[in-house]
């Protein structure tokens, strides 16, 4: 079954439309630039009001290891996404801080991102384009010969994951921008996309 991570959620409503659809990871943005950042006090409100069934993921763009760590010691996140320019020395550094799982997501506009991607001592890899959250699909071809397990984001909605998923079937499937309208989350993309991925599923 392919994961399904609905990521920048940022109000009640919206972990309230989580709760209804039950993806694997809901995901709450910690990089102050973004506009759908949390701060740590509301993540701690978010995550009370999460179904225990849902991994809450913390995305973070070059934060301390420390600060990191301590979300997750805390229990306000269940796993770590580095979204920045963290490297191989940051992961292991943060190894010595935590055994919880760590995904590291990766810009993909060549197939040397690819390899890098691929060499990636986290627990997963994230395949995207741009920073994140820019609605932005990639060349999907450069990753269809990837062997390990991926998140793919970059671009995806209702319309578009189904091809995604008959392209490249991959693990898990990250969308953010393309479950809003105006800048929100909107509960019937949510649905209609987590609908879609399902019905990819059972037709396998």
């Amino acid at each position: 079954m392919t994961r399904i991570k609905l990521c920048g959620l940022s109000r009640p409503c919206d972990i309230e439309a989580a709760n209804r659809l039950l993806p694997t990871y809901i995901g709450l943005v910690f990089a102050p630039g973004s506009r759908r950042y949390v701060s740590p006090a509301r993540a701690v409100e978010l995550k009370a009001q999460t179904d225990p069934r849902i991994s809450v993921v913390g995305v973070f763009v070059n934060a301390t290891p420390e600060t990191v760590a301590e979300l997750l010691g805390r229990g306000i996140i269940d796993v770590a996404q580095l979204h920045g320019q963290e490297d191989e020395a940051y992961i292991r550094r943060l190894r010595t801080l935590t055994d919880k799982p760590l995904i590291q997501a990766f810009r993909v506009d060549t197939a040397q991102d690819v390899q890098a991607a691929e060499a990636s001592g986290a627990d997963m890899i994230l395949l995207d384009s741009g920073r994140g959250g820019t609605g932005q699909a990639f060349d999907w071809e450069l990753v269809r010969r990837v062997r390990r397990p991926y998140l793919l984001a970059g671009g995806l909605n209702p319309a578009s994951v189904g091809q995604a998923m008959d392209m490249l079937h991959p693990f898990g499937v990250d969308v953010s921008s393309g479950i809003e309208t105006d800048g929100k989350k909107d509960m019937e993309k949510m649905r209609a996309f987590v609908y879609a991925v399902r019905g990819k599923d059972e037709m396998k």
